[in-house]
């Protein structure tokens, strides 16, 4: 059985803002597993535990290159938000988006390969690491190369978007990708939501009907017959669909049009997009000031 501690806790409470002994209790059923953990609340406690797990841990920088019809998204990783603000840590990023863009490497490997001056980028990386004093990665990037359009936004450096659409009109494209941006969808339409996350959905409302059915029969109420559960889960699932799909959202800058009709006024169409949190999914040591503090008074004394 994991330890449970009040550092978990307080993450899950913060991703969740369900209630501390809620996520004490889910923490301890997860065995640990923050994820599960969260599922578990949202299970038990349903809206009240569905805010988007959005504190991020990792730091870094995520930064765009856009030439023509070829662009580079990227997302560099650092230890602390120090560095985030060095100007040669953003150049670097900077300049390995440019590199992303125009040579088309495979992968990151590839990418680490090429030439950066004199240097390869991975030596290049080595000896800004020197300088620092502090370990970076290059984490992932996305290239483009389309016969349309391509725009690019970034929410300072912590989230950026690119998108590939078509139109004649340039600000509708970068009004896209600050919608993107702020509703982070995970695909353009309902029927491209990957298989796996459309399951997990259909997974947690049906442990949610399960639960108020166990409540129902506790306080003596009449069972919901299967017809009308499945009924509830597939509305469900229909929901969380128009939520995450890109084109079924209400457009940020006017919510009484989904994304798809104020596309269709502005006479554009968005191919395909693309979006980077830094840190999204990386866990990051917490640190215990308590202990670190107790640790030194203790080296105090012992010296």
């Amino acid at each position: 059985m994991a330890a449970i501690t009040a550092a978990m806790v307080g993450e899950l409470r913060a991703k969740t803002d369900a209630p501390m002994m809620e996520c004490k209790k889910a923490l301890t059923e997860a065995d640990g597993d923050m994820t599960k953990a969260e599922d578990i609340l949202r299970v038990k406690l349903g809206s009240k535990a569905s805010k988007a797990a959005s504190r991020i841990t990792a730091e870094g920088v995520v930064t765009t290159y856009i030439v023509g019809n070829v662009g580079a998204m990227i997302e560099v990783n650092c230890e602390t938000d120090f560095v985030t603000k060095n100007d040669d840590f953003i150049a670097f990023a900077n300049a390995c988006a440019k590199l992303a863009a125009e040579n088309n490497p495979a992968d990151v490997s590839a990418l680490s390969a090429l030439p950066m001056g004199e240097q390869t980028v991975e030596e290049f990386r080595s000896a800004l690491i020197g300088r620092v004093g502090e370990n970076m990665s290059i984490r992932r990037f996305v290239r483009f190369e389309t016969p349309v359009k391509l725009t690019s936004y970034l929410h300072g450096t912590r989230i950026g978007v690119m998108v590939e659409f078509d139109g004649a009109d340039e600000q509708v494209g970068k009004d896209v990708a600050m919608h993107i941006a702020a509703m982070k969808p995970v695909s353009l339409s309902s029927d491209q939501v990957p298989a796996e996350l459309i399951e997990k959905e259909r997974s947690i409302a049906s442990q949610k009907a399960a639960e108020d059915a166990v409540k129902a029969q506790a306080d003596g109420k009449a069972p919901q017959s299967a017809e009308i559960v499945a009924r509830r889960v597939d509305g469900s699932v229909q929901k969380y669909l128009k939520e995450v799909s890109l084109f079924n959202q209400s457009f940020v800058k006017n919510d009484k049009q989904t994304v798809e009709q104020m596309l269709k006024a502005a006479n554009t169409s968005v191919k395909s997009f693309a979006m980077y949190v830094v840190g999204e999914g990386i866990e990051k040591k917490q640190d215990d000031f308590a202990a670190e503090v107790a640790a030194q008074v203790a080296a105090a004394k012992q010296a």
